[in-house]
């Protein structure tokens, strides 16, 4: 609840995304690919973009493959 209030009082509203988890290689770090739909400027069509985030992961709870919601901070 207390997320939820000043999460509502911020001016600017985190961006939350989701996406999949391709690597968890790495110590306390996941590697999420999100995918992003955008209509193409000119031909009008469909395209799907990927964008990979490092995330970090301290309990590293998350394995290859888990569908991940990711919120973001200021940089670190």
């Amino acid at each position: 609840m207390a997320d939820e209030q000043s999460a509502e009082s911020r001016p600017n509203a985190r961006k939350v995304r989701e996406g999949l988890v391709v690597s968890d290689a790495m110590e306390a770090t996941v590697v999420v690919a999100v995918i992003d739909r955008v209509r193409h400027p000119r031909y009008g069509k469909t395209v799907q973009r990927t964008k990979k985030l490092y995330v970090h992961d301290d309990k590293n709870a998350a394995k290859v493959g888990d569908r991940v919601r990711v919120v973001e901070t200021r940089p670190l």
